[in-house]
């Protein structure tokens, strides 16, 4: 698919998903009773400068702390952000430029916490991630609403949430996807959702990137719409 019938395509489902009234929570509505912490992970948080972010308990402590001190049940953030918290992990560097542009959104809450469908769908791929700092369990769905098709992925679950699903099995709106995984089996993240739309899976499955380099951030968050269109927090 050539960029312009991709942007298109993208503008399609961001225009399909403005108009949609009839969206629901991914999360818990119990956690939305509270207004969620904005979470920065560029280089304007200094408090990131001194944390060694390769090690998960400090990283998860971080995320605890700064949670319990707000008052926040949960965390959000990450959309479009140029983050240094990969410098973390070796799967986002290379010989040419590493990727550091957050593709979609992340919400913090703990290990278990249920995660829902926002719209009817079926089960297009899914696979364990398993490597440090990757996506650990993933699930991605596929959607069709008003004759346009797109997909939503949920990356850092628990590895019980890939256990009697198949490709192709259908999903309710509301319908209950998967719980969130802890650090041993998430990627060696502390506990939160990786949530992306994406308007062309470019063939991919079980996986896609989460990280753009800054090169390449205009073509990804084509790909990838602002996924505020669903969550609305």
């Amino acid at each position: 698919m050539t960029t312009n019938l991709i942007k298109k395509h993208s503008n399609l489902v961001k225009n399909v998903l403005a108009k949609c009234r009839d969206v629901s929570s991914i999360i818990p509505v119990n956690f939305l009773e509270t207004s969620p912490y904005i979470f920065d992970f560029s280089k304007r948080n200094k408090k990131l400068a001194s944390l060694d972010l390769s090690n998960a308990k400090k990283f998860i402590d971080y995320i605890n702390d700064t949670l319990k001190i707000s008052g926040s049940s949960f965390g959000v953030g990450g959309y479009g952000e140029n983050r240094i918290i990969y410098r973390r992990s070796n799967l986002f560097e290379n010989n040419i430029e590493p990727r550091s542009i957050h593709l979609g959104v992340d919400i913090w809450m703990p290990a278990k916490t249920p995660i829902y469908s926002p719209l009817p769908a079926i089960i297009h791929s899914f696979k364990d991630n398993d490597n440090f700092g990757d996506y650990g369990p993933t699930i991605i769905l596929e959607h069709f609403l008003n004759g346009v098709k797109f997909y939503t992925l949920y990356g850092h679950l628990s590895r019980l949430s890939l256990k009697n699903i198949k490709v192709g099995m259908k999903i309710k709106q509301g319908q209950q996807i998967a719980t969130l995984g802890n650090y041993n089996e998430n990627g060696q993240w502390p506990s939160h959702l990786h949530f992306q739309i994406i308007s062309n899976l470019l063939r991919k499955k079980g996986d896609f990137p989460g990280v753009a380099s800054v090169s390449e951030q205009k073509y990804y968050l084509t790909l990838c719409p602002d996924p505020n269109l669903i969550l609305r927090i």
